[in-house]
């Protein structure tokens, strides 16, 4: 059980988060959208969200502007979540467009919010949970999906809300963060996706 809770933080890194999104998005999108074009559009949020970010840790970590990958410390999320906003604005403003896939153009602003909220509590020495924030802000995007496309989503749903409660589990078990953290990251997550529906849904 130990070694199972701890995967959890790793196979569910908010880092996949945008990629899992925008994967689940075309799975089940029944617009057609040439198979080039996904990968295309895949390989680049890949490239924007997961490598770069990694490289960068790297480069910090010889700076001793960060300890560790966990980020365990308040100001060593501040330069981290500083890039991670201007990636995912480079996202929006690069690969998606809002007319042709408003669903993952919106996702990807709501999780610009997310992050930007997460980077202006750290001003305040406030650390909510990243991971919890990515996971609830997925999980709320296909239960969005599901009632927009009117497709049944239950298992992916299920997962979902199976995989908010691994993280939870997995964050609480290391003793990474407390209650009020987990649910702090989680009202961050969700908050800026339910506000975006507005704009597609």
């Amino acid at each position: 059980m130990n070694h199972f809770l701890r995967l959890g933080a790793y196979v569910l890194h908010p880092l996949l988060m945008p990629f899992l999104g925008a994967a689940i998005y075309y799975i089940i999108t029944p617009r057609y959208v040439e198979t080039e074009t996904i990968s295309n559009k895949l390989v680049a949020i890949s490239i924007i969200t997961i490598l770069l970010p990694i490289v960068t840790y790297f480069l910090l970590r010889n700076l001793k502007l960060v300890n560790s990958i966990k980020l365990e410390e308040v100001w060593e999320r501040k330069i981290p979540l500083m890039l991670q906003c201007v990636l995912v604005f480079l996202i929006i403003k690069m690969v998606f467009d809002a007319y042709i896939t408003p669903e993952l153009y919106f996702f990807f602003v709501g999780v610009l919010f997310s992050t930007f909220a997460a980077l202006f509590l750290v001003v305040f020495k406030i650390k909510a949970s990243l991971h919890q924030m990515g996971i609830s802000g997925l999980t709320f995007f296909v239960i969005a999906l599901s009632v927009h496309f009117k497709i049944n989503m239950l298992f992916w749903i299920a997962t979902l809300i199976f995989a908010n409660g691994w993280v939870a589990s997995s964050r609480l078990h290391t003793n990474s963060h407390t209650k009020v953290e987990l649910i702090l990251g989680f009202f961050l997550g969700v908050i800026p996706q339910l506000l975006m529906l507005n704009f597609w849904l």
